[in-house]
């Protein structure tokens, strides 16, 4: 049995950069080293080429009859900029404690190796263990997975075989919780581009004349929240879904605490949806962010410009029941609106995600003609995470998105048991990136335990 933080180090040394194409060398060197790992257990690993970065398939067959999981996880890594706020070096792993640090360690690299190790185990105690298990891994979902929608048609007949997801994409909230996420958000993002002038021109020759792009972007987006707070674009809660009594009950089991909350973000006061408080707000309610703006003299000192051209970038976290192409179009027709004569409008479409849900089984919506091995698998998760966290795990919807599941259950009908693996202190997509070691270890266990369970060997 290989040491799996010996391993994690290696993996994160692999500067796995999917959006930036001077890390190419990184991404081959990440994706190199998990395929030959999964062959290493005995699996029959395949590299599919897709436009951009190649998606590692690796399978263990056998009866039939036996279960079949597929196990999700992701290679590649958010840049590592701002370098000069990191510690250590973000791609050489430091353990400090029981923390290693490091981009990727956490976001997917870490929860990804803690299930390889978990089947690794498996497998070395029982090789004949009764369950067929898949391994997809991909390298393109921190840049939001181009290439997987056409994978998963030229694949979908076998995956279809299979009987759930599991994977370790999502978050805990402490050491010590185990959350089964049973939803995701989904996105809509969109840029929004306006031009006043055909030039920058001198503000003082020409000020008072005409409309300012800035200001007129400025005006547009403050019309986009009403003061309360809400979304202020006609049509948006339209077909958001009343929220179930389990659910907020489940949320209440958490034991939240606003104002550690607050501290945590480092703010005074919550802006949240009406009737919603902030731990509801942000994963039972839509949004619409600002993400980025720009416009105008950027440098030191001053410019007295009238900006030619000014930009915002929009994104929108999705609920279950909303679709993001109708959300993008009322955005876009609500900005249209709004933008006033003497501004030309331009919209760069971004990429997209549906919402997803999953309703563990015994709950008051769980549907009729949920899978059996779905439900066995969660109640098997459960247990194991029983016996090794000693409490029970919550059932929670989470606020971030992986848009890939509900591309899977799209086209192959296939649920997803999701176990958060990351914790809100590891830092993800900034600097000083860091996975919980103990964390590790207890994720291990508990997906050994589940798959023996699954297979019938509890």
């Amino acid at each position: 049995m290989f040491d799996p933080v010996a391993k994690l180090q290696e993996f994160i040394r692999h500067p796995s950069v999917s959006a930036d194409s001077r890390f190419r060398a990184g991404m081959q060197g990440a994706q190199e080293f998990i395929a030959g790992l999964l062959g290493s257990i005995g699996f029959e690993v395949e590299v599919v080429r897709t436009d951009l970065h190649p998606i590692v398939l690796a399978h263990r067959g056998g009866d039939p009859r036996w279960p079949h999981v597929v196990i999700y996880g992701h290679y590649d890594v958010q840049p590592a900029d701002p370098l000069e706020l990191w510690r250590t070096p973000a791609f050489e792993p430091t353990i400090i404690g029981n923390r290693i640090y490091g981009r990727g360690a956490a976001d997917n690299k870490g929860p990804l190796l803690t299930n390889v190790a978990a089947v690794a185990q498996a497998l070395e105690a029982d090789p004949g263990l009764p369950l067929r298990i898949t391994f997809l891994i991909e390298g393109e979902e921190e840049m939001g997975s181009p290439s997987f929608p056409k994978f998963l048609e030229r694949y979908a007949d076998r995956l279809r075989q299979a009987d759930f997801v599991f994977l370790s994409d999502t978050a805990l909230p402490n050491p010590d919780q185990v959350v089964l996420t049973c939803g995701l958000r989904g996105l809509a993002l969109l840029d929004v581009h306006l031009t006043g002038a055909k030039g920058d021109l001198h503000s003082g020759l020409h000020g008072g004349v005409l409309r300012n792009p800035i200001q007129a972007l400025a005006e547009v987006l403050a019309s986009l929240h009403t003061p309360e707070g809400r979304v202020n674009v006609p049509g948006f809660y339209d077909d958001v879904l009343d929220v179930h009594p389990w659910e907020r009950e489940e949320l209440r089991r958490l034991g939240t605490d606003e104002r550690a909350y607050a501290e945590f973000l480092g703010i005074d006061t919550f802006y949240t949806t009406p009737g919603f408080n902030p731990f509801e707000s942000s994963r039972f309610q839509p949004t619409l962010e600002f993400n980025g703006i720009g416009g105008g003299y950027q440098g030191e000192g001053t410019k007295t410009v009238i900006p030619s051209k000014a930009f915002a970038k929009i994104s929108c976290r999705l609920v279950p029941n909303q679709r993001p192409e109708q959300i993008k179009r009322l955005v876009m027709d609500t900005i249209r609106a709004r933008v006033p004569k003497g501004i030309k409008l331009e919209f760069v479409d971004q990429h997209q995600g549906d919402p997803y849900v999953v309703v563990p089984p015994g709950r008051s919506n769980t549907p009729p003609d949920q899978s059996p091995v779905l439900a066995r698998a969660f109640q098997a998760t459960e247990q194991a995470v029983r016996e090794v966290w000693g409490r029970a795990p919550l059932y929670l919807r989470e606020g971030g998105s992986v848009p890939i599941i509900s591309d899977i259950k799209r086209v192959t009908g296939l649920d997803s048991v999701m176990m958060g693996l990351f914790l809100p202190e590891d830092n993800l997509h900034a600097p000083n990136e860091s996975f919980n070691l103990d964390v590790m270890r207890k994720g291990t266990e508990t997906t050994r335990r589940m798959l023996r369970a699954l297979a019938g060997r509890a």
